[in-house]
């Protein structure tokens, strides 16, 4: 029975800590793009076509953050 007493914080605080790394984890812009590096491993890298279609990925995903920083009136 005391080891309920240590338990149950020590899970609180766990369950504490794992939410707040979600969320520092999603604020920090760890999961805008889920589709290009799963993309990506299909071409190979020295393709000057496949470097120009990242480029302009790159570029879509900062006008898209761009975008969301603007407020809309």
């Amino acid at each position: 029975m005391t080891a309920l007493y240590v338990m149950i914080p020590i899970a609180v605080i766990v369950v504490a800590l794992a939410i707040w790394l979600f969320f520092w984890a999603v604020d920090s812009g760890q999961y805008d793009d889920l589709d290009s590096p799963a993309h990506s491993i299909l071409f190979d890298d020295e393709d000057p076509k496949h470097k120009g279609g990242v480029e302009e990925a790159q570029g879509q995903a900062e006008n898209d953050r761009h975008d969301e920083e603007e407020p809309r009136g």
